[in-house]
């Protein structure tokens, strides 16, 4: 018998070895699980690499690599030791992306027993007719996921922040929405990947996150530039044979985000696969391709990575 997407989602209140806390769940616990106090933690804790307002320092580039909460907390509390959404000054923030907002985001949710998980897709908001790569929290609330973006202000966009509208030509549209769409004949994603003008987008480099997706939704919150699996690349095209399974994935993602009589038997195939699928579940090591040039291979349950 197919479980019921509620007790589905019931698993995804328990940490992951990337969303736990560790020494530092008091510091977690201590912000309210809603959108507007993850919003100020995260933003507060966490400065974007390379698109924020405050651009971060040279000091905090290599903080970009830092997978687990824990590793971002003890870097967060060695240069400022003060609570999550206290002002922070600039060079005391923790270098970091959307992934790391958001997954700093669902450690919150998870550590007050709500069931949360990161999201892969391409927002349309930063950028007229460009949608960039991004990473967005679900939260299971009122018998539904519900999704929301922690690095914006609310004040400052026209649709809700605290629960996205939905579904392909959505603000934020999943990556098996826009592969589908791209598949389809709908777009080309030429307009899809990291930014205007830059080598990786389009079909190879969604097609990755698609893959990346459903590592996500089952607590495996990877890097945005890790590789594994079947992945096509970040740029070029997608084989035949690796085009038709990604459809597979994608139409099952849709389908298991759809809340309807179908969503959890689609959510029971996708987990099917992730399990024994060695194209899509990511084992102990995998690749990694850092946005500063760097390539190392990565021992998930060592923690530890050999650079090139």
């Amino acid at each position: 018998m197919t479980d019921s997407i509620a007790e589905q989602a019931a698993p995804a209140a328990r940490h992951s070895p990337f969303s736990d806390p560790g020494p530092y769940r008091d510091l977690v616990a201590s912000i309210a699980p809603e959108p507007s106090s993850i919003h100020r933690a995260v933003t507060a804790t966490i400065v974007h690499y390379r698109a924020d307002r405050v651009p971060a320092g040279e000091h905090q580039q290599p903080d970009i690599d830092l997978r687990w909460v824990t590793s971002i907390l003890e870097v967060a509390t060695e240069r400022a030791d003060i609570a999550l959404d206290a002002p922070r000054p600039a060079a005391a923030r923790v270098g970091g992306c959307c992934r790391d907002h958001s997954l700093l985001g669902v450690s919150i949710l998870r550590e007050h027993g709500v069931p949360a998980r990161t999201r892969l897709g391409f927002a349309d908001y930063f950028t007229p007719d460009y949608r960039y790569d991004h990473v967005v929290i679900e939260r299971y609330v009122d018998g539904r996921w519900s999704r929301f973006d922690p690095e914006l202000d609310a004040s400052e966009f026209a649709f809700d922040v605290a629960d996205l509208p939905t579904g392909e030509g959505a603000p934020f549209e999943t990556a098996a929405e826009a592969w589908l769409a791209y598949r389809a004949g709908r777009t080309d994603l030429a307009a899809y990947g990291v930014g205007p003008g830059a080598p990786f987008g389009g079909p190879g480099f969604v097609q990755g996150y698609v893959i990346g997706d459903i590592a996500h939704r089952h607590g495996c919150e990877l890097l945005l530039w890790d590789g594994w699996g079947a992945m096509a690349g970040p740029s070029g095209g997608v084989p035949d044979e690796l085009a038709a399974f990604t459809d597979r994935l994608a139409r099952l993602t849709v389908a298991a985000d759809a809340g309807d009589a179908g969503a959890a038997e689609a959510e029971r195939e996708l987990a099917e696969i992730w399990r024994t699928d060695d194209r899509v579940r990511a084992g102990s090591r995998i690749r990694t391709f850092t946005p500063h040039d760097r390539v190392g291979v990565v021992d998930l349950e060592t923690r530890t990575t050999e650079w090139a």
